[in-house]
């Protein structure tokens, strides 16, 4: 705690120095060996705070840095911002160092701000631009590789994930692929691990399947629990997904994939945390494989060069060098 004193303190005098990196916890992959390699470094903090309110908000990021690990101090701050602010509405709280106290003294409410800051989840099918990128990419991308991996970068929930299984599935591509689906926080991996899908939100997602160009039933690729009230993946489909703790921010590349979905999770990055997190993709994707971005790269940027875009105008790209 001594540490988080002295960077306050550091704080109020508006001093900008970065603190020690914090290596989290890795938590191993639950089917597999995968490795879940860790740097130090991370991104250090480049906001000065002009406001009390905006001092409040780098002290809280600090406070969550310092004491559990989890560095979103390279976050863009009106993201950041409102999301913080809707939380301690919701929690009730007067202000962000209210907040920052809760966090500090309650896991729950630790728990709930680190859920707040993360990829909000998705719905299955919920992006029906996505998902034809995605089958028009996984015949391009995938069927070459003699054994395909796919990594959900900050997946955002069990449903991507099982989107992405049931487009495999549909591609004959689900027995020899292999889908990385990683989160930041153990909570956020049991979660995932133990999700269901509520029998009442079937309709829904049903509408959402058609839409992006579904046939059939969606109910197909799922077990019904015997009281009707849930359902999950169908084991050959959800033995395919490897779930692990990861962090984009500290952690290094651990696999090489032929896919790539990151494009969740980076409108969230400030422009340094950005360039980090794309150095670390292009680490890590195959020859001619495939990477999803929020938007297109810059021209100018150092890595432009070695991607095209698989359809004019999308982030969506190939990798050609």
């Amino acid at each position: 705690m001594s540490s988080l004193i002295a960077t306050i303190k550091a704080a109020l005098r508006g001093v900008e120095d970065a603190p020690p990196a914090v290596t989290p916890m890795p938590t191993a992959a639950p089917t597999t060996g995968v490795p879940v390699l860790v740097t130090s470094g991370g991104t250090g903090r480049r906001h000065s705070p002009s406001t009390v309110e905006e001092l409040e908000l780098e002290l809280l990021l600090e406070a969550l840095f310092q004491c559990h690990g989890y560095d979103f101090r390279g976050y863009e701050r009106a993201v950041i911002s409102r999301k913080v602010q809707a939380l301690r509405s919701q929690l009730g709280l007067p202000t962000i160092s209210a907040l920052q106290s809760r966090i500090l003294h309650d896991e729950p409410s630790y728990t709930a701000l680190l859920r707040a800051l993360y990829v909000e989840p998705a719905l299955m099918f919920d992006n029906a631009l996505e998902v034809s990128m995605l089958r028009l990419s996984l015949g391009v991308c995938l069927h070459g590789a003699a054994l395909p991996r796919v990594w959900l970068a900050d997946c955002a929930g069990a449903q991507q994930a099982w989107t992405l299984a049931i487009l495999l599935d549909q591609e004959q591509l689900a027995s020899r692929t292999e889908v990385y689906a990683t989160v930041a926080s153990d909570a956020m991996l049991a979660e995932a691990q133990h999700a269901s899908l509520p029998m009442a939100n079937l309709g829904e997602l049903q509408a959402n399947y058609v839409r992006s160009g579904g046939v059939g039933k969606l109910i197909d690729y799922f077990d019904v629990n015997e009281d009707g009230t849930h359902a999950v993946l169908k084991p050959h489909l959800a033995s395919r997904i490897t779930w692990a703790q990861y962090n984009l921010v500290t952690d290094a590349s651990f696999n090489e994939f032929q896919m790539i979905l990151g494009h969740r999770a980076l409108p969230d990055f400030g422009p340094q945390l950005r360039r980090r997190v794309l150095q670390l993709f292009d680490d890590s994707l195959a020859p001619f494989g495939m990477l999803a971005l929020d938007r297109q790269l810059d021209d100018h940027d150092a890595l432009s060069r070695h991607y095209k875009p698989l359809l004019a105008h999308q982030s969506w790209y190939k990798r050609v060098a």
